[in-house]
């Protein structure tokens, strides 16, 4: 069974609500149409509803009557949300005026539905740039406890290499956090940690990467990592994490045997932890290209609760798996 169709399988067995604020875009509609014949997440739609309603009629949707539709503009619940999202932010100034308007806000609703419990995740960005998508989750949602970073992992996937014997390797972060302190880099660990095993089900291994192995080579960059992994060890002592490694310690066996004996990680690890973002993406670029792995990402972490971000030139099936993403990361959460 493939990743996705994993993640698929997972999916249906957490029953997450999922919701979509983008409730009139065509990919959209699609994409929720099967999730929901394949009973993979329930579905909450935000959008005027006569025209899902003609577009559903339009393309022969047929299991979106399944969903629940809410027009932001026409919510005989605006007042309440609009109340819970006054009393979030009302020390930052914002007026019971302004939060009535961006109540209406799709992008707004979806937050205050995943805050009232109503929805467990969200997904969007088909229509939405991703600073649009963020500004409500980081203002309603905001980060997990003693985590103060969101970040984005990527699923990387081999077939016959030997060097992965899971076929599975987590690359973060790959899209969000440029330059992480070391504080910052032990949340990113943990972060991917948690994510590997909510969506893949992995017994992560983490190994903190640097291109110094236990003390080779001696530089800032480096004590960055090591003082990394120390917290990150210290914030989650149940984790398996060491550092700092170089890559080829991390994931070959005998390489890390050499250089770094004694370590339960090297040679063994599945989550790669960059110590930057320009490292991280360029590392599973030239990995997904050169090596033809499969990236499967990014997933955003360190929210409270799992919102995630599409390209605005994503597929149906992106968006599909996207929510199945979710839905199981929200099943990792409970």
């Amino acid at each position: 069974m493939t990743l996705m169709n994993n993640i698929r399988e997972r999916a249906k067995n957490t029953s997450k609500c999922i919701v979509l604020p983008e409730g009139t875009e065509d990919r959209t509609l699609k994409a929720a149409d099967f999730i929901l014949k394949e009973k993979i997440a329930r579905i909450i739609l935000i959008g005027n509803k006569a025209e899902i309603d003609r577009k559903v009629i339009e393309s022969g949707l047929q299991f979106i009557a399944q969903a629940r539709i809410i027009d932001p503009l026409d919510n005989p619940e605006k007042e309440r949300f609009a109340n819970l999202l006054f009393e979030i932010r009302k020390s930052k100034g914002m007026t019971f005026e302004e939060a009535m308007k961006l109540a209406e806000d799709p992008l707004y609703l979806a937050t205050l539905l995943i805050k009232s419990g109503e929805a467990d995740g969200e997904v969007a960005g088909a229509m939405n740039a991703t600073g649009n998508v963020l500004r409500p989750a980081f203002q309603i949602i905001k980060t997990l406890p003693g985590i103060s970073v969101v970040s984005g992992a990527f699923f990387m996937i081999f077939k016959d290499n030997p060097y992965v014997p899971e076929n599975i390797l987590v690359f973060a972060d790959c899209a969000v956090h440029p330059d992480p302190t070391a504080a910052e880099l032990a949340e990113i660990a943990v972060s991917t940690a948690l994510t590997a095993k909510a969506i893949a089900g992995m017994e992560p291994r983490v190994a903190m990467l640097s291109f110094s192995t236990k003390g080779s080579a001696k530089h800032a960059l480096c004590d960055k990592v090591i003082e990394a992994t120390r917290i990150a060890r210290e914030k989650a002592p149940w984790l398996s994490i060491d550092g700092e490694l170089q890559a080829d310690a991390a994931i070959v066996e005998s390489v890390g045997i050499h250089k770094a004996p004694g370590s339960s990680i090297a040679g063994k690890a599945n989550v790669l932890v960059f110590p930057s973002l320009e490292t991280g993406n360029i590392a599973y670029k030239l990995v997904q290209r050169l090596a033809g792995a499969e990236a499967i990402g990014p997933v955003l972490q360190g929210m409270a609760a799992p919102i995630n971000d599409l390209s605005r030139g994503c597929s149906v099936s992106d968006i599909v798996n996207l929510i199945a993403i979710t839905a199981t990361q929200a099943g990792g959460m409970n």
